[in-house]
C-alpha cells in the first residue's frame, strides 16, 4: 500500500507540473490520526516557494481520486497529509491473515544463500556470545526462508588451534575428566589463564597444539577427541532445546591444510607476502589492517582456515549469491580484511554478496556473570536457570506436559530478551522481565496467542463459526496495525533486525489484549461475534508465524 501511495503522490506532482521531491510515507505514531501520513507539500513547498497548505490542497483531491482503498485524505498541522484507509481494505487483509501463509513472500527469491552462525569454540561449554549468535542467526535465517531465499544453514565448530590446545594442557594440569563438560570448562580456563602468563606453561601449550596438528601424540590426541565428543554432545541438545538445526557442519579441523593450500598460491600471486616467518595479507594496501594467515611455526591461522572453510561451503552450494556469517561485534575489523583476501583469491565474489552481521555482548541485569564454573556465563548454565524458574510459575498449569512447557517458555523468555534489541547492539539480560507474563517478553507473546486459541476453541464448541459475513461500521484498533505483518518483515529483513518484529508482536499482542478485556467475544446472540472471531483467528495466524520468525514456539495452551 506504501508504494501504491507513493506512486500516486509522484504521479500528482508530474501532473501538476511540481518537482519530483523526496518525501516521507509512515504511519502516524496516534491510529486516530490516519492509516499513513506523508509530508510531501512540506518538503515541495521549499522548493516551490508556496504555502504548504495550499499545496496539500492541491494534492489531496488527486490522491483521493488515484486511490480507490483510501477513505479519506486529510490535511494535518502545518501540511501533512493524513489518509485512512477503506474498511474493505481491511476485511481483505483480515481474509488473507486467516492462511498459514501469511506474511510469506517471494522479495528472497531469487537468493540462494550460505549462512553460518553460533560455530562455537569446542572443547569447553557453550559461552553465552555464541548463544546470542545463534538466536539472532536463526531469526534472520528464518526470515530470508520466510521470504523465498534458498538458504544454506551452516555451522563452523572450531576442534583445533590454541583454544583446544589450552583446553588439553588444563585437563592434564587438573587431571580432570574429558567426560565431563563443567571439567572442561575449568580446564579451559586453567590453560588460558597459564597461557596469559607466558613462561614454561605457554611454551607447553603451543607444543600440545603443534602435536594436536599432526596428530603424534595419542595421549593428547585422544584427550582431545573425547573433550570435543563431550561438548559436541552438550552443544547438540541445546541446540535441540533452542529450536535450531543445520544443514552443513565443518569442523575447523578440516579446513586447515586446504587454507594453506590457498596462503600458497595466494603467495605467488602477490596477494599475500612473507613477514618474520610468517605470511601475511598486507591490510594496508586495501585501506585495512595486516593480519598473519600462516604463523611463524607454519601452522595456519584462523585467518587461513576460514579461507579453506569458505573454499568447502563453495565447492558444496557452488550456485550461492550471498555469503552470510553471524559473529560478535568485536570480529567486525577481521571480517573486512577476510572478505577482502577472498575477493582476491576468488573473483568471482566481488559479484556476489559477502555480509558479517555483528551481535552485541551479552550482560546480566544484576551484573554477576556467574554460571556453575563460577567464573563465565554459559548459555547452557543461562537456559537451564531460566527452565527451573519457568517450572516454578507453571505449578497450576493446565498444560499436559509442564516439563516440556517449561523449557519452550524458557527459550521465549531468553531468544525476547536478545531479539528485542537492534542487532548489533549490547544486551543487558533480566530475568524477571524475560519470565513475566504481564507484557513485554517472549512468554506474554505466548500467553497472547493461547488466548487466542482458547477462544476460537470456546467458540467452536458453541457452534459458532468465525466469519466477515456481517462487517462493523469501522475497523477495530487492532486491523489498524495487523494488516502492516508482511511490511514489517520485509523491513526486518532488509535491514537485518528481527527486533522490529518484536516490537510489531508486543504492540499487536497489547491492542489484542485490550480488545479482549473490553468486547465480549464468543456471544452466541451477538451479531457481531463471527467477525470478532474472524479478528482473532488473524491475531492468532500473525503471532503464531511472527513468533516462528523469532524461533519461539506457540503454545495452544499455558
Amino acid at each position: 500500500m506504501e508504494q501504491e501511495i507513493r506512486e500516486a503522490i509522484e504521479h500528482t506532482l508530474n501532473k501538476n507540473n511540481f518537482p519530483l521531491v523526496s518525501f516521507n510515507i509512515e504511519h502516524p505514531k496516534d491510529i486516530s490520526h490516519g492509516d499513513f501520513a506523508t509530508n510531501v507539500a512540506m518538503v515541495l513547498a521549499k522548493q516551490v516557494g508556496e504555502s504548504p497548505q495550499k499545496l496539500a490542497k492541491t494534492i489531496q483531491k488527486d490522491l483521493v481520486e488515484l486511490l480507490p482503498q483510501v477513505s479519506t485524505v486529510e490535511i494535518a498541522g502545518p501540511g501533512f497529509l493524513n489518509l485512512s484507509l477503506k474498511q474493505e481494505f481491511f476485511v481483505d487483509k483480515l481474509k488473507q491473515a486467516q492462511d498459514t501463509s501469511w506474511g510469506k513472500s517471494t522479495l528472497s527469491k531469487k537468493k540462494d544463500i550460505i549462512f553460518e552462525y553460533t560455530s562455537p569454540n569446542l572443547f569447553k561449554p557453550l559461552h553465552v556470545g555464541n548463544l546470542v549468535g545463534n538466536i539472532v542467526g536463526e531469526s534472520i535465517a528464518r526470515l530470508f526462508t520466510f521470504t523465498g531465499a534458498t538458504v544454506h544453514k551452516v555451522n563452523y565448530p572450531s576442534d583445533i588451534g590454541l583454544s583446544v590446545a589450552k583446553g588439553v594442557w588444563g585437563l592434564l594440569e587438573t587431571k580432570g575428566d574429558p567426560d565431563d563438560i563443567e571439567a572442561l570448562g575449568k580446564a579451559y580456563v586453567a590453560g588460558n589463564t597459564a597461557y596469559e602468563a607466558g613462561g614454561e606453561a605457554k611454551e607447553h601449550i603451543e607444543e600440545i597444539n603443534k602435536a594436536l596438528y599432526a596428530g603424534t601424540d595419542r595421549k593428547l590426541s585422544k584427550l582431545r577427541d573425547t573433550g570435543i565428543e563431550t561438548s559436541l554432545q552438550h552443544f547438540r541438545e541445546l541446540l535441540s532445546t533452542l529450536g535450531t538445526s543445520f544443514d552443513t557442519e565443518i569442523f575447523e579441523s578440516t579446513t586447515g591444510s586446504l587454507g594453506t593450500e590457498l596462503v600458497t598460491q595466494g603467495l605467488s600471486k602477490n596477494i599475500f607476502e612473507k613477514s618474520d616467518g610468517a605470511v601475511i595479507f598486507p591490510g594496508e594496501k586495501h585501506d585495512l589492517h595486516t593480519r598473519v594467515f600462516i604463523n611463524s611455526q607454519g601452522l595456519p591461522t584462523y585467518e587461513a582456515k576460514d579461507l579453506g572453510a569458505f573454499a568447502l561451503k563453495q565447492k558444496e552450494y557452488p550456485h550461492w549469491t550471498d555469503y552470510i556469517i553471524v559473529t560478535g561485534n568485536e570480529q567486525k575489523e577481521y571480517f573486512k580484511v577476510l572478505y577482502s583476501a577472498l575477493k582476491e583469491l576468488f573473483p568471482e565474489t566481488k559479484e556476489r554478496n559477502l555480509e558479517h552481521i555483528a551481535t552485541g555482548f551479552l550482560t546480566l541485569s544484576t551484573g554477576k556473570m556467574s554460571s556453575r564454573l563460577g567464573n563465565v556465563l554459559t548459555g547452557e548454565s543461562l537456559l537451564h536457570d531460566l527452565v527451573v524458574e519457568a517450572t516454578k510459575r507453571l505449578q497450576e498449569t493446565r498444560n499436559s506436559n509442564p516439563e516440556k512447557l517449561a523449557k519452550v517458555i524458557a527459550v521465549a523468555a531468553l531468544k525476547y530478551q536478545i531479539l528485542k534489541q537492534k542487532v548489533g547492539a549490547n544486551i543487558t539480560f533480566d530475568k524477571e522481565q524475560a519470565l513475566s507474563f504481564e507484557g513485554d517478553s517472549g512468554p506474554y507473546l505466548q500467553y497472547t496467542y493461547t488466548r487466542t486459541h482458547s477462544l476460537l476453541q470456546k467458540a467452536s464448541e458453541a457452534g459458532i463459526t468465525p466469519s466477515v459475513d456481517i462487517e462493523p461500521t469501522e475497523p477495530y484498533a487492532i486491523e489498524k496495525v495487523l494488516y502492516r505483518f508482511p511490511e514489517v518483515i520485509e523491513r526486518s529483513l532488509e535491514e537485518r533486525s528481527p527486533h522490529l518484529i518484536v516490537l510489531f508482536l508486543t504492540e499487536l499482542a497489547g491492542l489484542f489484549n485490550s480488545f479482549y478485556a473490553h468486547e465480549r467475544i464468543v456471544d452466541a446472540e451477538d451479531t457481531s461475534t463471527p467477525y470478532k472471531l474472524f479478528l482473532v483467528r488473524a491475531v492468532g495466524t500473525t503471532l503464531k508465524n511472527g513468533l516462528c520468525l523469532l524461533g519461539i514456539e506457540a503454545p495452544e495452551s499455558m
